[in-house]
């Protein structure tokens, strides 16, 4: 994303507006000129990199734009390293030692990087050369750091990522976030659920899968001490909702204006912004533990099927979003959960949905390395069948729950 200073907002009374580019054949030729001066960098310092950015903005009046650009692509399609011999620190350490025991010159200071990368090559069995120490030496510093690859992207692709990027950035100052998530394909639900939890964010869930969803999120200026963390959280979940067919989203922002006072600002967005999101649809699954049960499913001999895309278990204030269902020919079909490594404070809660939920349809599956009985949590009011893995579940375990005969 953009740091702040990169970003271009306008207000329309209290409706902030961010800047957004024109996927047209001018910008497109800015943002493909800027690829190639990323590509030509490549083996080139950071330094260097750097001075041929700032030829590239020059003294145009649209700096910032090209700025902005430059930024997203040093961020996110590049790979830049320290290249040196050995640990910058460690050649230092070697090379000022060596040069102490000899007088300054330059005679005995090339003699000294010659010993040094001699004793290199011998120790790591390949050719090191005297300059590949001299310019290892700082190599640890950020200017020197080398652009080793790059992943260059579409031109179109960057401009998509910008107009994102500045949208995102709203968030960073917001106070209450309300999406309306309306009626759409269940997988959509549960990938933007998903994310909403792998980013932490706080929010409560009204609705259903039929009519839909509105999902409230408290903003980082809502909390006791505003959180910059927080808010790049919120503004990571936008392209997660670009996943959803059908949604409207509004937030409540709160800027301070020239003379330090708090204003406040109104921002809406919906499925139709025409923002392209960068995030897979989807990992397959959650974790090693959903994955591995998956493998060891198809090889096993039963009439069971087993499905990744289920339905979401509405619960007051919430939702649940089972892992697997588990179908038979003659029409009965369980939902499975799995419950691996999580915090006491989680757990409890979970528990709480489960028993909220009441679907006696559903099985639950807890490794043994929870140590429930250490968080103080409790499974004995927990009104549907359990089974206890270690560090695979066993599809086995699974059929005799759901069918012990």
């Amino acid at each position: 994303m953009l740091p702040t200073d990169l970003l271009s907002h306008r207000r329309n009374g209290e409706e902030i507006v961010p800047k957004r580019l024109s996927i047209d054949a001018a910008n497109k030729q800015v943002a493909a000129d800027l690829i190639q001066l990323f590509e030509n960098s490549v083996g080139q310092t950071q330094s260097e990199l750097n001075s041929r950015l700032l030829d590239f903005e020059g003294d145009s009046p649209d700096y910032r734009v090209k700025r902005g650009l430059a930024h997203l692509l040093k961020s996110k399609f590049c790979t830049i390293e320290i290249v040196s011999p050995l640990e910058p620190v460690q050649l230092r350490q070697r090379v000022f030692s060596l040069a102490a025991n000899s007088t300054p010159s330059r005679t005995n200071a090339t003699q000294t990087l010659e010993k040094i990368a001699d004793t290199l090559s011998q120790e790591q069995g390949k050719e090191i050369l005297p300059h590949h120490v001299s310019t290892g030496l700082y190599a640890d510093l950020h200017e020197n750091r080398i652009l080793t690859q790059f992943d260059a992207p579409e031109p179109e692709a960057l401009l998509h990522r910008y107009n994102l990027s500045q949208v995102q950035g709203i968030f960073y100052k917001a106070s209450h976030i309300v999406i309306n998530a309306y009626r759409n394909v269940p997988g959509q639900y549960k990938l933007l659920f998903r994310y909403l939890k792998l980013f932490g964010l706080m929010f409560y869930i009204e609705g259903d899968a039929d009519r839909g969803f509105t999902i409230s999120i408290d903003g980082p200026t809502s909390l006791f001490k505003p959180s910059t963390r927080y808010g790049l959280a919120i503004a990571k979940m936008l392209p997660a909702l670009l996943h959803v067919t059908k949604w409207s989203l509004k937030a409540t922002l709160q800027n301070r204006d020239y003379d330090g006072n708090w204003t406040q600002g109104r921002f809406g967005l919906d499925s139709q912004c025409n923002l392209v999101t960068h995030y897979p649809p989807g990992k397959p699954y959650d974790s090693m533990v959903e994955e591995s049960f998956a493998k060891r499913w198809e090889k096993t001999k039963t009439e069971w099927r087993l499905e990744r895309e289920v339905d979401l278990i509405p619960i007051p204030g919430s939702v649940m979003v089972p892992d697997f269902r588990l179908v038979h020919p003659d029409g009965r079909s369980f939902l499975l959960e799995i419950i691996g490594y999580w915090r006491p404070d989680y757990l409890k809660k979970k528990f709480y949905q489960v028993r909220r939920s009441d679907c006696p349809h559903l099985i639950l599956a807890i490794s043994e390395r929870l140590n429930l009985e250490k968080a103080g949590v409790s499974v004995t009011s927990v009104p549907v069948p359990i089974v206890w893995f270690k560090e695979k579940l066993s599809p086995k375990a699974v059929l005799e729950a759901i069918d012990p005969d």
